[in-house]
């Protein structure tokens, strides 16, 4: 599987939730630098960054190409769900927070499943700590 590809896509949702879990504010942050058209969603909260954040993939004002599932692990089989009943094919699964039930359920649902690693380390450009990571992950070939 190629991680990378996962970020070619034009639209994105952003899944987070906020009252359990900080939102996924760097992923939401680095795809919009990359121009991308990104949509904040979290059910517990009316506003990210200053955008309306969406309860839901129905809420959202168009459809999108993938969705960035970074939020509570016993929130992610029920998330995989509602992507695949909005007609969202590609899903990315935040490192750890994947369960099996949510790995079988997209396979169920034919959806194109990223999960294992970290977001921010495709996302990020120059030295940090993703970056880092990003070198571990090239060394030992699971980038």
């Amino acid at each position: 599987m190629d991680y990378r590809s996962f970020w070619n896509n034009d639209s994105y949702a952003v899944v987070g939730h906020s009252q359990r879990k900080p939102f996924p504010t760097i992923s939401y942050g680095k795809l919009k630098e990359r121009g991308k058209k990104v949509f904040p969603v979290d059910p517990s909260v009316q506003e990210i960054k200053g955008e309306v954040a969406y309860p839901d993939f129905v809420s959202l004002p168009e459809a999108v190409d993938a969705a960035v599932l970074e939020l509570p692990r016993d929130e992610t089989k029920d998330w995989v769900e509602k992507a695949a009943a909005a007609g969202i094919r590609n899903v990315w699964i935040h490192m750890g927070r994947e369960t099996p039930e949510a790995i079988a359920l997209a396979a169920e649902k034919g959806l194109n499943l990223w999960y294992g690693t970290c977001a921010v380390m495709y996302l990020s450009e120059g030295f940090s700590v993703h970056s880092i990571h990003a070198w571990v992950n090239k060394a030992l070939k699971r980038y």
